[in-house]
């Protein structure tokens, strides 16, 4: 893959973060039932996955399933958890194979008790891998952890844990469900649609945003190599100008 090679390894963003859009439009496409296409997003998951840690990078976080996911046709809902258990027990050979390590953030205690069986048993054994951070955001939507965080900070209050005149965003930071990992830097949204759709608002403050029309089921390792040379390309000022980022990289 000689777009491979164009990627600054010194430059490589620290977390990725993918909303893995299109699996139902693919297969609606292809005159098929929306579950195949869920079906066929699992081998971009697994492809996508060995490319982030090939390429080196530390931390990458899958859009899995939304909370407002649960609204769906219940035959899909179903389906979906079926596949999500299947697909755990398969691959945690191979993420301990590859030393890639399991995390999960989101209402789990929303998901079936097979799934939530299967999902803690993954974590389990693939806690003492030092590779890539595979986070799934599974039963996960922002507005859900932000409201869960402030719930949290105001319990800790109450009980004179902390005072409230001390809080800043830090704290509030602390107390979200990622709060052991970095905030990405690049968040990638595949399928054509311009949407964040509840996903990471506190964290994605200063990520770059990337919108692919690929459909989740067709994107593999190259089309994330394009995604990094796009953000390598950009100039990330975090509210500074120019000239004092230049400056900056000169000392």
């Amino acid at each position: 893959m000689k777009q491979l090679e164009k990627i600054d390894k010194n430059r490589l963003p620290r977390h990725i973060a993918i909303i893995m859009d299109g699996n139902g439009r693919w297969a609606q496409e292809k005159g098929q039932d929306r579950l195949y296409g869920h079906f066929h997003g699992v081998e971009s998951v697994r492809n996508i996955v060995e490319g982030a840690s090939e390429i080196g990078i530390e931390y990458l976080t899958l859009y899995t399933f939304s909370t407002e996911n649960w609204d769906r046709p219940a035959y899909e809902v179903t389906g979906l958890m079926e596949l999500l258990v299947e697909t755990i027990k398969n691959e945690v050979p191979v993420l301990n194979k590859n030393n890639i390590r399991l995390h999960v953030i989101g209402a789990v205690d929303m998901l079936p008790a097979n799934a939530q069986r299967q999902l803690q048993e993954a974590l389990d054994e693939t806690s003492p891998n030092t590779g890539l951070n595979l986070i799934l955001a599974l039963s996960y939507s922002s507005r859900w952890e932000l409201v869960n965080a402030v719930k949290n900070i105001a319990l800790d209050v109450q009980a004179g844990k902390m005072d409230a005149a001390s809080i800043t965003q830090d704290t509030l930071q602390n107390y979200l469900s990622t709060s052991a990992f970095p905030d990405p830097e690049l968040m990638i949204r595949t399928s054509g649609e311009f949407r964040i759709s509840n996903f990471l608002l506190y964290q994605l403050a200063y990520a770059e945003l990337y919108f692919t029309d690929t459909r989740w089921p067709d994107f593999r390792k190259e089309n994330l190599v394009e995604a990094i040379l796009d953000y390598q390309a950009r100039e990330r000022r975090f509210g500074k100008i120019s000239a004092q980022i230049q400056q900056e990289a000169l000392v």
